[in-house]
């Protein structure tokens, strides 16, 4: 392959850090320049195709191989970054690729003769992308900011990062989708505001509403569903026309992989001409056959309504989680190709109370987002704060020795989050809250920062109260934490440096080591998590058996919940998490109508006097 460069003059040109908007469905590169950022090629399919050759492509290429090679080629593997066997399931049944075998822990994907874990094929992608880049730069492209969904957790992020070395980028910054689109708005410019970004792509839904103080974004709230888009539409569509065709052909052609995927490009086509014209038609010929059908704006728009409606419902649920009310809103960002939908706009409109924000290309507002961000990193944007990230996850020990991770790492700083938890013990007067840092699912492996007590509790039983714990880190790194009893209002807090005494050696090699023990950590972690929750049922089932409803049990109803819990305590110190798990539905089974008779006397009880 030729490759040039573009002669400034002197020595070589100046190396650009870029935005990368790391899509389900597409992927874009851009770059801030002195007039603002700007896309710096068109874009690029996120799908990886295996040739018969053995040569790995991607993009537009790789995503025509769908039609010729479904097998071998992958795409919205962007739903797989960072998961396990267990977690993508249903998302598999979905796909025409297949898990090399040994993949449990790691995902391993079967292209053909090569295997491929979900990190390398994003990887492939990310070099198409570089090399896409470096064209139009005429200069090395070896730096990124690269954006990632607000609900990524850390395995996702660590995965996108992961791909980004693979593919020979230094990923500077990872950004949260939403507020990069926010970016590319220049929404930072104002000074204060809840922005609201409905982000409608290809083969994902998500919503966030960020709070806007001072040039800094706060996520409140983030909702969205990992299988809902665009695609859904398609599919839908592409139903209506397989049964058309049955029914007209006196043939199924579901089973033609081929002709299914001419006719979900003919779907395709068809929807997004009625993004701009009140009419058109599917057209699709295969085997000599030809079958065509009308299709209007109206009609298309009472197809659609359930899906659009299933986005407004995550919407009216990210509110309510916020905690905002919808005339707070002052912006509304739409992102995502989806979004080109008249249907889709008008109810975003009517939900929001506001003009949603179209003015720039949906499809490119992340990326241009994250080359503002790259801007920020390289120097070449004035006047904007600097973000910075937490270098290691922070969190409190839960039940069990275990980490509930609250603000994970490599999130941008300033940064906030918050989460509720309870009592494990009946009246419980004191709660310990240990903070500690770093990668591992275990609190004897991760470092301890802080402790404190939070007093005067009101006692009640286990599981009723509520503390909230919040985690807030300012600009310099400072943590503070405190812990909030819901009910009474009773709190204390202890700020702590969360970063204090660890060398970058000593950050790497605590990252390292979590990757080297993952699944070690893991599967000792699903072992706590069973033990605790037996614990609880145990405690639960045992304070049951001396409340009268036990006794008005039948005596064959009294030996299945005996021998239950007998047979919990036996295999409670078993290494498989999954026999505990077992045992622990069993007994959840048997105790069922013990729990309906004591619920009945506490109502009767509480009523008893009371005339209705």
């Amino acid at each position: 392959m030729s490759t040039f460069q573009i002669d400034f003059g002197e020595g070589q040109p100046e190396s650009k850090i870029v935005g990368i908007d790391l899509g389900t469905t597409n992927s874009l590169a851009a770059v801030m320049d002195l007039t603002g950022p700007r896309i710096l090629s068109g874009i690029v399919p996120s799908v990886v195709s295996v040739a018969d050759s053995g040569e790995v492509i991607a993009g537009a290429e790789a995503r025509e191989m769908l039609l010729t090679h479904p097998e071998r080629t992958v795409y919205s593997v962007k739903r797989l970054m960072g998961l396990g066997f267990q977690d993508v399931q249903d998302d598999l049944k979905l796909f025409p690729f297949h898990l090399a075998p040994g993949g449990d822990a790691v995902l391993k994907l079967q292209l053909g003769e090569q295997v491929m874990t979900p990190p390398e094929v994003s990887a492939h992608i990310l070099r198409k992308l570089k090399r896409d880049a470096e064209a139009v730069l005429g200069t090395p492209v070896t730096q990124a900011v690269v954006t990632v969904p607000a609900y990524f957790n850390d395995a996702q992020r660590q995965a996108t990062k992961d791909a980004g070395r693979i593919a020979g980028l230094e990923v500077l910054r990872l950004v949260n989708e939403p507020t990069a689109a926010a970016l590319a708005y220049g929404l930072d410019k104002r000074k204060e505001g809840i922005v609201a970004v409905y982000d409608f792509g290809g083969g994902t839904f998500d919503v966030s509403i960020l709070r806007l103080h001072e040039g800094i974004f706060e996520v409140l709230a983030t909702n969205g569903d990992t299988h809902l888009g665009g695609d859904d539409i398609d599919n839908l569509l592409l139903r209506i026309a397989l049964e058309d065709i049955q029914s007209e052909w006196a043939e199924d052609i579901s089973t033609k992989s081929d002709a299914v995927q001419i006719l979900r490009r003919a779907v395709i086509t068809a929807k997004e001409t009625l993004s701009f014209v009140l009419s058109t038609a599917i057209v699709f010929e295969y085997g000599g056959k030809r079958y065509e059908r009308a299709m209007t704006l109206d009609v298309y728009d009472r197809l659609i309504a359930p899906i659009v409606e299933r986005t407004l419902a995550r919407c009216r649920a990210c509110l309510q989680d916020s905690g905002v009310k919808v005339e707070d809103i002052n912006e509304v960002v739409m992102v995502g190709g989806s979004t080109r939908i008249p249907l889709v706009r008008a109810e975003v409109e009517k939900l929001f109370r506001t003009r949603p924000h179209t003015e720039l290309n949906p499809d490119e507002v992340v990326a241009l987002g994250a080359a503002v961000q790259a801007g920020i990193l390289a120097g070449d944007v004035q006047d904007q704060l600097l973000l910075d990230v937490t270098p290691l996850s922070l969190g409190i020990e839960t039940m069990g020795g275990l980490v509930s991770k609250i603000i994970h790492r490599n999130s941008t700083i300033p940064a906030s989050a918050t989460e509720q938890f309870t009592t494990a013990v009946d009246g419980q007067r004191n709660v310990l809250i240990h903070v500690v840092q770093g990668e591992r699912e275990l609190v004897k492996d991760c470092r301890s920062l802080a402790r404190f007590d939070l007093k005067g509790l009101p006692p009640m039983p286990a599981g009723l109260a509520r503390i909230e714990v919040k985690f807030l880190i300012d600009a310099n790194g400072i943590l503070n934490v405190t812990a909030r009893d819901v009910r009474t209002g009773a709190e204390h807090s202890v700020e702590v440096k969360p970063s204090y005494g660890l060398t970058d050696e000593q950050v790497e090699a605590m990252i390292l080591e979590s990757f080297e023990k993952a699944q070690e950590d893991f599967k000792e972690r699903q072992l706590r998590e069973a033990r605790v929750e037996a614990d609880a049922i145990r405690a639960a089932t045992e304070k049951a058996r001396r409340d009268d409803a036990f006794s008005s049990l039948s005596d064959a109803e009294q030996k299945l919940i005996n021998r239950a819990l007998g047979e919990l305590l036996v295999v409670y110190h078993h290494s498989d998490h999954l026999l505990i798990r077992a045992k622990i539905d069993q007994l959840n089974a048997v105790t069922h109508s013990l729990a309906e008779q004591m619920m009945n006397t506490a109502v009767r009880g509480a009523l008893k006097g009371t005339k209705i």
